[in-house]
């Protein structure tokens, strides 16, 4: 354990006139307080708060908060009381500490309702001071790093709450390194043979290429001293879970990844940043769309840098970051950067954010939130994603997070663009309304006079500012529709499981899932925001676990008018569990899309067509057809292997076409009779384990291709 007189000699590092008879007096208090408790690893319980303090120091932060890490535990472990901190320690102090108590009481990794109510809490406590945020994460980080003195299932609960909630929330208040060696900790915990793998394939990595790191940086050295400028450089191989991550995002195996190194070059003004990446282009060759410049664009968090990925040596790409010193200090900061301390002062970096107005940003939008479920989707919409910038056609700047589609890119610009909006230009082209936005486009959005937001940009809407302006304006516009839509699909689910959809069981279920009454849960089942999945496991869970009797095929889609048929599309085969969307046809009933068919875009500007359905919440039968595209070896005996497999996970193959046959592989169709969605993605997954499979993919026809064959 840190003794008190080493840890004020670690503040001194960075803060010369610190007030060391407090942070002493402090030490004492909290290891009397702790006397005779002990951690699960066997070591005095106050080592914990001590190494709290010491994490703290490493991001230079000021007194209140080193004394508050001292003392975290004092108020709800030990006899210790608020009144008590605040007479020794001051109304500042006290406030913290009780704020940090408050924090470890929230069980924000619950799966009930309880979670979305205390992410709100979580939300409060930051937006009183965020330090009480930068002590949990130090408290929840030195608790990863001696987690194996827990019971097993217990670690395992830790890493999952770290991974979901901790790690994500570090990132985004810009502390990368904790976010980093956080989400390792818990892959140690999660998948600890993944993270063995990886290391193992980094050894032998570094056996056969020697040290790249060493090579790349002295290279770099190089082009920067024959360009003039000064700089710092520094290499590092990413992280096991880093790399983990990006194996399963690219889908590729260890030896396919190839930016598996960081670089960074850290220079003395923001000219020779520029300077630097003019120097590394002239040298390597740049990755296209891997160039972020996050110093015209900083993130939120004032995030400052330059990315760039290039090829390397043996054609192996790095990534690049170069940044200037006060610019780093954020980096590795975050918002904590508003409270460190540089050379015994204050630190007044002008990159670091004002965290009170930093949290006012992130939580503005959900302050009028109807309910905590609508808080909590929004607020983890916004707080773990990565950023986009985008375009309006005057030049201004939108931030997005990645993913976001020109809905949400109107919904930022104002709620009212975002319901009249029909249509989207990105860079003068029109492009349907659920393309992904990049970096750097500019976007135009087309809007009309009468237009209203429709049930299916739910699924198209990725920011939280979006999907719950569309909600509520459904709820105004459409609520008569949707009720009677949530009576048609809780009628079917109840019959499903022999059971009647009564006022007093719906009223049940309304109270059971804290809805205001049923009219509210069925409006909220009629627009997809509840399944009747949930409906039946509010007031039957022992039902909702049982499938009972397959759905027939007639009875498998919810929302057609009496009599009216329908068909799948065979573009893209929706699937049971899918969203799905209706298109009319005079004479021919409904044709069923998934939400994402290219095709769809044909009818845009024909919302009348449009029909919301749903499929039936229970079991379906081995019906709907769906294809395969697949590339297998060519070797005796490994197509029998393939149908033998498909036959195993109980999908019948109902048809089986070559569409290219070369002497070492044969790419197929091959078409499968499903249940659902969720068996579609079971048997790809047995699939892509095969080591005679190249590659599967579900097949669906373009929609150029579905145009030029009709």
């Amino acid at each position: 354990m840190i003794s008190a007189e080493d840890l004020i000699a670690l503040v001194r590092n960075y803060n010369p006139k610190t007030n060391a008879d407090r942070l002493a007096r402090a030490y004492e208090f909290g290891e009397k307080m702790h006397e005779g408790q002990f951690r699960h690893s066997g070591e005095p319980y106050f080592s914990h708060p001590v190494a709290v303090a010491a994490i703290l120091t490493e991001q230079r932060l000021d007194d209140a908060t080193i004394i508050t890490a001292l003392l975290h535990d004092t108020i709800e472990d030990t006899k210790a009381n608020y009144g008590q901190v605040a007479e020794m320690f001051g109304d500042e102090v006290a406030m913290l500490v009780d704020g940090v108590t408050k924090l470890t009481n929230l069980q924000l990794s619950s799966r009930e309702t309880k979670q979305a109510e205390n992410f709100r809490k979580l939300f409060m406590a930051m937006s009183k001071d965020l330090r009480v945020i930068l002590v949990k994460l130090a408290d929840r980080l030195h608790n990863m790093r001696t987690i194996k003195a827990m019971r097993p299932e217990k670690q395992v609960t830790k890493a999952r709450e770290t991974m979901d909630i901790y790690a994500p929330l570090a990132g985004r208040m810009g502390m990368q390194w904790m976010r980093e060696e956080l989400e390792d900790l818990a892959f140690r915990v999660l998948n600890p043979e993944g993270r063995q793998s990886i290391i193992r394939r980094f050894i032998t990595l570094q056996r056969e290429t020697g040290d790249v790191i060493h090579r790349i940086t002295g290279d770099m050295r190089r082009e920067l001293e024959k360009a003039g400028i000064e700089a710092e450089v520094f290499g590092r191989a990413k992280k096991p879970y880093s790399i983990w991550r990006k194996m399963q995002e690219k889908d590729q195996g260890f030896s396919r990844l190839s930016d598996i190194y960081g670089f960074r070059i850290i220079t003395h003004s923001e000219e020779d940043c520029y300077r630097t990446l003019g120097a590394i282009h002239q040298r390597w060759r740049a990755v296209p769309g891997r160039f972020k410049d996050y110093i015209s664009q900083p993130k939120s968090n004032g995030y400052r840098s330059i990315h760039t990925t290039v090829s390397g040596r043996d054609g192996k790409r790095v990534e690049v970051q170069i940044r200037t010193r006060q610019m780093h200090d954020v980096a590795e900061t975050g918002v904590a950067a508003h409270w460190s301390y540089r050379d015994g002062v204050r630190s007044h970096n002008p990159f670091a954010v004002d965290p009170a107005k930093w949290i006012a940003g992130l939580t503005e939008q959900f302050d009028n939130e109807e309910d905590h479920e609508d808080f909590l989707e929004a607020v983890k919409l916004e707080m773990y994603s990565d950023q986009v910038f985008c375009f309006t056609p005057k030049g201004d700047v939108v931030k997005l997070p990645r993913g976001a589609t020109p809905i949400d890119f109107a919904y930022a610009i104002h709620t009212r663009i975002g319901h009249a909006c029909v249509g989207a230009k990105v860079d003068g082209i029109r492009v349907p309304l659920w393309t992904r936005l990049k970096n750097g486009q500019s976007v135009d959005i087309i809007t009309a006079d009468g237009q209203t937001p429709q049930v299916t940009w739910l699924e198209i809407a990725v920011t939280g500012k979006a999907r719950t302006s569309i909600r509520r304006a459904l709820r105004e516009v459409d609520r008569e529709r949707f009720i009677k839509l949530g009576q048609e699909l809780a009628r079917a689910a109840f019959e499903h499981v022999g059971r009647k959809a009564t006022d007093k069981a719906l009223d049940t279920a309304a109270r059971n899932l804290r809805l205001k009454n049923r009219e509210e849960l069925l409006a909220r089942l009629g627009s997809a925001e509840l399944t009747a999945h949930d409906v039946i496991e509010a007031i039957y869970p022992e039902l909702a676990k049982d499938d009972g009797e397959a759905v027939p095929m007639r009875r498998a889609v919810i929302g057609l008018e009496p009599g009216q048929s329908f068909e799948r599309a065979t573009c893209c085969q929706p699937l049971p569990g899918e969203r799905i969307v209706g298109i009319t046809y005079r004479g021919k009933g409904v044709v069923v899309h998934a939400i994402d068919c290219e095709r769809l875009s044909d009818y845009e500007n024909q919302p009348e067509r449009w029909v919301d359905l749903h499929w039936h919440s229970g079991r379906h039968q081995a019906v709907y057809g769906a294809t395969l595209d697949m590339t297998i070896g060519n070797d005796a005996g490994v197509l029998g292997r393939i149908c033998t497999l498909i036959g195993e996970k109980k999908a019948n193959i109902s048809n089986l076409e070559f569409v290219d046959r070369k002497p070492d592989f044969y790419r197929l169709l091959i078409d499968v009779e499903l249940r659902d969605i969720e068996q579609l993605h079971s048997l790809m997954l047995s699939l892509e384990a095969e080591s005679d499979v190249a590659a599967v993919e579900r097949y669906r026809i373009k929609a150029e291709t579905v145009a030029a064959a009709g």
